[in-house]
């Protein structure tokens, strides 16, 4: 759990981000600027169990929020197995529209609105974001033209964004992936007691280069991590990050193919040390990438989105 709280009663409304397994709340004054703020693990698995509004409230009053101080919600809150349900915005879909299809949570004191999640209901490519849409209200919402925007973890979404419409999106593996391979695959015995590592390792950059420029020899160049070690003498930190640099370069050749255009520039919503392993991985793809702290863009784009719901 952590705290920090100055001048709660000058708050205009709460701002909250709700993940599977965590939970982030910001108390916001009339400037945009955070007051207040806790985060803690009571993500929805926790708070379907304990009760999502018992857990918003007392996260609320630690930080003496009055008890009429609006909120706006984004993330599996609004899962079907979350608070209350609050769907899909179908793609093509401008992230302004997102607003005006937020959900009322009822019978509730005060006035909490929970934001959609986007859905591209592709026959043959179907897939589903919550919580990243509200990023990109933040981070791209307001921008013209044309780009790409790359937001990684555990599930990677690459976005194409137009003139603040989302086109179409997909998301990538790649985390889990790496964390499953890494653990329970053959190449659990070259990556393990492996050090720390950063995007200019040599290994990393060569093996995304790799990757983007054969992405169909996937499953052998991954075997390639154990081959490598065995008979080359690789030691584990390599090896670790030459397992990382080809996931997310297959990730990387994969995503880039939502673009005719190598010079579309990418949006990099990212923090902590994958922000510098996908800042090398793209220079090294030879993309343009501008770097957007990812808790700046749920707060903005939280932001956005309490500014029009609750217009001053």
């Amino acid at each position: 759990m952590t705290t920090t709280i100055s001048q709660p009663a000058a708050a205009r409304y709460a701002a909250a981000d709700w993940g599977t397994s965590s939970f982030r709340i910001w108390l916001i004054g009339e400037t945009g600027e955070a007051l207040g703020e806790r985060r803690s693990a009571e993500g929805m698995t926790t708070a379907a169990k304990t009760g999502f509004s018992a857990v918003l409230e007392t996260h609320l009053e630690a930080m003496g929020a009055s008890a009429t101080l609006p909120v706006v919600i984004c993330g599996m809150a609004g899962a079907r197995q979350g608070w209350v349900e609050a769907g899909y915005l179908d793609t093509p879909a401008a992230l302004s529209d997102i607003v005006r299809h937020a959900v009322v949570v009822p019978d509730e004191r005060r006035d909490i609105r929970i934001l959609p999640g986007l859905a591209q209901r592709d026959a043959v490519r179907p897939d589903v974001m919550r919580g990243e849409e509200t990023q990109l209200l933040g981070s791209v919402g307001a921008l013209s033209g044309t780009r790409l925007v790359c937001m990684p973890g555990t599930h990677s979404k690459w976005v194409r964004v137009t003139d603040g419409k989302v086109e179409r999106f997909s998301t990538f593996m790649s985390g889990e992936l790496f964390d499953v391979v890494s653990r329970q695959s053959i190449l659990s015995h070259a990556v393990a007691d492996a050090g720390a590592f950063d995007g200019t390792h040599p290994a990393f950059v060569a093996a995304v280069a790799e990757a983007m420029a054969n992405p169909a020899m996937a499953t052998n160049l991954l075997f390639t991590v154990r081959s490598g070690q065995l008979l080359h003498g690789h030691g584990a930190t390599e090896a670790k990050a030459r397992l990382s640099g080809l996931m997310i370069g297959l990730e990387i050749a994969g995503a880039t193919t939502m673009t005719a255009d190598a010079q579309t520039p990418v949006s990099l919503v990212a923090s902590g040390p994958l922000a510098g392993l996908y800042t090398q991985a793209l220079t090294a793809a030879g993309l343009q990438s501008e770097l957007v702290d990812a808790d700046e863009a749920v707060r903005d784009g939280l932001a956005a989105a309490a500014k029009a719901l609750w217009p001053a």
